[in-house]
């Protein structure tokens, strides 16, 4: 047990933060003290007393504050706050080495990187408007204990999230263990969280007890893809009862739902029946969708029925790298052209959008719809920075793989765009 644990847990213990305006980062600072010791005393002020023998945290330059010109900053570049301080020295005590350091890079890090530079973070946003108003009446500690409250019941759940995720993990292995070479049905005894794991396996199908009565099947998803390595039937979506009954040529079902990801039957046997279908009549060309890439000078191209895609007849030299990426060979490439360029408000060499963020943000999520309609399993991006930047970003945060070209040592190569670019 390190000293600060000690510190924390004795009797009496107190803790001193700054006073005024609150952030996440002393918010969360103080949750986690009040967490390991919910008797722990938290004192607000505009300066540490001299003669405080307590914890000082986000302030007085010391330990835990991060004010200083000489403050800490983690190898990766993120710089710490007091939030990642003393997660540095309690993480461990309360989540163990291993996912200490996992929540340190998912959790805390963001709001540190907030706080140090105001880096856009939805949590601390949502903690930043507990504060009260500019003409409030009154200072802001009720307002400050009412964020810490909520923050602390969000770090409990984050908690018991991260140990109940571990607990997942190790009981998939364990399954796995037991599972034969090709399975690509795995019937669970219970529901266990698993598909991340799983899209890194040939496991197509899972089956487990539904809350309901029953049983639930969800189809899997392949490994860095929006896609399943096999849907249900076209003809299945949406229906329930007697009407999936006779879609299927099952016993008994329950639903499939019209998004595809979930379908219920009354008995296992029907349940691994419907995966057995849906294997034997699946057939899916995958496709990669170059986005921008279509060239007007290439001769031997020919434009579909849809404006703006082209299939080209004669490989193009992107085609030629695209057709050689792992399990793609026989990928369908489609072209799509980026969007014309919108109105611009000109001023000498000097240009912007003349479209209100509203508008904006509209034109974006249209060109990502028409980009996903066909479920590609990687998109490659054109260099063209306007255009490609925001749907580059967005894809991203949809987890769809972003290809771009870059050469190295006089070779091209296709690289993918790393998730939180």
């Amino acid at each position: 047990m390190s000293k600060l644990i000690e510190r924390i847990r004795k009797q009496g213990a107190s803790a001193f933060t700054h006073s005024g305006k609150f952030h996440a980062d002393d918010v969360f600072s103080a949750a986690l003290l009040l967490y390991l010791n919910p008797e722990i005393q938290i004192i607000r002020g505009t300066k540490v007393p001299e003669d405080y023998d307590g914890i000082v945290f986000d302030i007085g330059r010391g330990e835990y504050d991060h004010h200083q010109k000489d403050s800490r900053v983690r190898k990766n570049g993120t710089p710490y706050a007091a939030f990642g301080l003393l997660w540095e020295e309690l993480g461990e005590e309360i989540l163990g080495k291993e996912l200490a350091e996992k929540f340190d890079e998912s959790f805390v890090q963001p709001l540190d990187l907030n706080d140090n530079t105001g880096e856009k973070n939805e949590l601390a946003t949502l903690i930043g408007n507990f504060n009260p108003t500019w003409d409030a009446k009154g200072g802001s500690d009720e307002a400050f204990f009412q964020a810490v409250s909520v923050a602390g019941m969000i770090l409990e759940h984050k908690f018991e999230r991260f140990q109940g995720n571990e607990r997942a993990d190790q009981r998939v292995e364990e399954l796995l263990a037991d599972c034969k070479e090709g399975t690509k049905i795995l019937v669970l005894p219970e529901f266990v969280p698993c598909q991340k794991r799983l899209s890194e396996t040939e496991i197509a199908f899972v089956i487990f007890p539904s809350n309901r009565g029953g049983y639930c099947i969800q189809p899997q998803k392949k490994e860095y893809s929006l896609n399943y390595k096999c849907s249900f039937p076209v003809e299945w979506l949406g229906l329930e009862g007697e009407e999936l009954v006779k879609a299927t040529g099952l016993q008994r079902a329950g639903f499939c739902h019209k998004g595809g990801f979930l379908m219920t039957t009354d008995t296992l046997e029907d349940a691994v029946k419907a995966c057995e279908i849906s294997l034997a009549e699946f057939q899916e060309t995958p496709v990669i969708v170059c986005y921008g890439a279509t060239r007007e000078d290439e001769a031997e191209s020919r434009k579909s029925e849809e404006n703006g895609v082209y299939v080209n007849r004669k490989d193009s030299e992107i085609e030629q790298l695209l057709h050689q990426l792992p399990k793609l060979q026989a990928a369908k490439i489609v072209f799509l052209d980026f969007p014309e360029l919108p109105e611009l408000e000109v001023r000498g060499i000097y240009g912007e959008v003349a479209m209100e963020k509203p508008e904006w943000k509209a034109r974006i999520k249209q060109e990502v719809k028409r980009i996903l309609k066909y479920k590609p399993e990687a998109v490659y991006v054109a260099d063209c920075l306007f255009f490609a930047y925001p749907i580059v970003h967005s894809l991203r945060k949809k987890h769809v793989p972003v290809l771009t070209l870059v050469e190295t040592n006089g070779e091209k190569r296709l690289v993918r765009i790393p998730s939180g670019s």
